[in-house]
């Protein structure tokens, strides 16, 4: 059995030397001697009263309980490397993981990372993105900014920003889009959602049995805008994260016809406990959602 205390240095001396399979080499890595490295090892077999190396003419080669020790040093040594290197100027800098729906992170969250930035210097963020399948605990999230509504599986969804889908297309195409009905003569580009144009015609006016032509489907908002921009046909997606591309003209919305399929949500595991910096960064972003309501970040008032 282990003393009440660990042996840190001799567990050191340890791990340095089964990575290099040399003392001669730990020591130099740890700015000690030879023989001190030799002698914390020893001293961790005799404590373990097993056997970590076997002692070969030119190096070493670990036992089979080396082996099983030392993956398990390697882990608690990164962990507390990476813990101490969160500690900068006296104070601790917390890590905070965030997946988000590529369309909402491109066009509504990257522009105002600055912000949360200058207000929460020490959260570092991690953001990555998905195209609205996402495994939370798998992929070792804080949490999940998603599309749809609202009900995950043993999941907590905090409202974020509803984002009505509408008619987006280059200038070329707008200026022969003179009627709801005209978007039947192009290519409609959609989404994996099968229902979304025929919704849309219906909100339009159009006959109830209109038939939707000739499509091209993605599985991201994003992908399917370049194609749009590209002029391959008239898209159905949320005008307000392509505000800017609407305010530069890069797009443009011939009508403020607009469906409601879901909304933004911030969601995480209901096992998962929220920490300062998830607080933090929920707060801030219902704040700035909060903001776009009272017109920062849409598109003219259209929706």
């Amino acid at each position: 059995m282990l003393r009440s205390h660990l042996p840190l240095n001799a567990l050191r001396a340890f791990e340095a030397s089964a990575r290099h399979l040399s003392f001669t080499r730990a020591a130099i890595e740890l700015c000690v001697t030879q023989a001190a490295v030799s002698h914390q090892v020893k001293s961790l077999e005799a404590q373990l009263n097993v056997t970590l190396f076997k002692r070969l003419p030119r190096g070493l080669m670990l036992t089979s309980e080396g082996e099983t020790l030392l993956p398990v040093l390697r882990d608690a040594f990164d962990r507390i490397a990476l813990t101490l290197g969160q500690f900068e100027g006296g104070h601790y800098r917390e890590v905070l993981t965030v997946g988000a729906v590529g369309t909402f992170a491109v066009g509504w969250l990257l522009p105002r990372l600055a912000d949360f930035h200058s207000r929460y210097p020490f959260i570092d963020l991690r953001l990555s993105t998905h195209n609205n399948r996402v495994d939370v605990a798998a992929e070792g999230l804080d949490y999940a900014i998603r599309f749809g509504a609202g009900a995950w599986h043993g999941t907590d969804a905090c409202p974020l920003l509803e984002a009505p889908l509408t008619v987006l297309c280059v200038p070329q195409i707008a200026e022969q889009l003179h009627s709801p009905a005209d978007v039947l003569k192009h290519t409609l580009l959609r989404s994996y959602r099968v229902d979304e144009w025929s919704l849309w015609f219906q909100a339009a006016g159009l006959p109830i049995d209109t038939r939707v032509p000739r499509s091209i489907v993605f599985d991201s908002s994003l992908a399917m805008m370049e194609a749009a921009l590209q002029g391959s046909g008239v898209a159905l997606a949320p005008a307000l994260m392509f505000s800017r591309q609407l305010e530069s003209d890069v797009f443009r919305q011939p009508f403020a016809v607009g469906i409601t399929t879901g909304s933004y949500w911030l969601t995480r595991l209901q096992s998962r406990n929220e920490t300062p910096a998830m607080l933090a960064f929920k707060g801030w972003l219902r704040e700035e959602a909060s903001v776009r309501s009272l017109g920062r970040g849409g598109h003219r008032g259209l929706f």
